[in-house]
């Protein structure tokens, strides 16, 4: 990553701060007066930008290097326009630059890696907060409703988004011999014991994904991360953000996708239950799709283990080895239930 080549994740941010620097200077509708600030750092940096005299504000991401090409972040900002055109959906929207693209290249001196950087429109809300069980409980069933107006979309238009080009997550992408992010097996905390309880596990996944299928009604384009951090809850609207991990995938993912990092919390039955009720309300789940809930839970859980022992930020060094540890219940459980 050149410059990003450094001691830590706090180094590492260093450089995103100075590509972001340069890149608000692309955008005409910032002034010279904006003020920014990183609200979140993962894959990528994401900045508020408030301009102090109008108060208008944007979102500006700066891409992490390597992690997509050009092409590909291309194609999910048409995805988002799509959704914005057609759908009820609140999402983000791009903003183009000087260049009349939505996408800006910054170099920064002496270093030759390039860095692309996006300006989205800003939406009002706040993430779901873990800790209010009945609080939360209720927003999922909004979120289910939500991810199944997103899931129609992305059937209605599946000939058209299925030449788009994005990753796929499958089986082999997530937790295969050569996976998007990482192996599980090189996570943290990965005793031998602990590696084989998660072994049969994975077998038991890909076994149960094969009889599953990748219908048209079961496997298309999806959001792919729709954790709590990439929610904004304002009243009774939920507006979903941070697209950049989109891709090909099973639909019912999404579900598992949205209990990231809080899949061994006690109230999980009860998220999935209130998700599934508005999930129904635009959409049918099948018996065998309701059946295969646990699966998309467990192989997502997996490939955050992948992810926590991969990256080098705050989030993966506060989850640590105890992530790994807190995943034998589940492992154990999911067996004895779905083997």
């Amino acid at each position: 990553m050149s410059n990003l080549q450094a001691e830590s994740w706090k180094d590492a941010l260093k450089v995103f701060n100075e590509v972001a620097a340069h890149g608000i200077n692309t955008y005409p509708a910032l002034t010279q007066e904006v003020e920014i600030k990183l609200i979140n750092y993962s894959e990528n940096a994401t900045y508020l930008v408030t301009d102090p005299k109008t108060e208008m504000k944007h979102i500006l991401r700066v891409s992490r290097p390597n992690y997509h090409t050009k092409v590909e972040i291309e194609s999910e900002l048409k995805w988002l326009k799509s959704i914005h055109d057609s759908s009820p959906l609140s999402v983000p929207m791009p903003i183009k630059g000087r260049n009349n693209e939505y996408i800006h290249s910054v170099r920064l001196k002496n270093d030759p890696q390039e860095y692309y950087c996006t300006l989205f429109t800003y939406l009002e809300g706040k993430e779901p907060d873990e800790s209010k069980e009945s609080e939360l409980i209720n927003q999922f069933e909004n979120l289910g409703e939500v991810t199944a107006q997103l899931h129609e979309h992305s059937i209605l238009n599946h000939n058209t988004f299925k030449r788009k080009n994005r990753l796929t997550w499958d089986y082999e992408n997530i937790l295969g011999d050569r996976p998007k992010w990482a192996r599980w097996q090189d996570g943290k905390g990965i005793t031998p014991e602990r590696k084989e309880l998660f072994e049969v596990v994975s077998k038991t996944i890909k076994s149960r994904l094969e009889t599953f299928g990748k219908t048209r009604d079961r496997f298309g384009l999806i959001h792919a991360d729709l954790r709590l951090a990439n929610l904004l809850v304002d009243k009774d609207q939920i507006s979903v953000i941070d697209f950049d991990d989109c891709g090909f995938g099973w639909y019912l993912f999404d579900l598992g996708t949205s209990l990231s990092f809080i899949e061994d919390k006690l109230y999980v039955p009860d998220l999935v239950e209130s998700w599934m009720k508005g999930y129904r309300k635009v959409r049918a789940l099948t018996p065998e799709e309701v059946e295969e809930i646990p699966t998309f839970i467990m192989m997502r859980r997996l490939q955050l283990i992948s992810w926590v022992g991969s990256r080098d930020n705050e989030t993966a060094e506060a989850l640590g080895e105890k992530y790994s540890e807190d995943t034998d219940r589940l492992a154990i459980e999911y067996l004895q239930t779905m083997r």
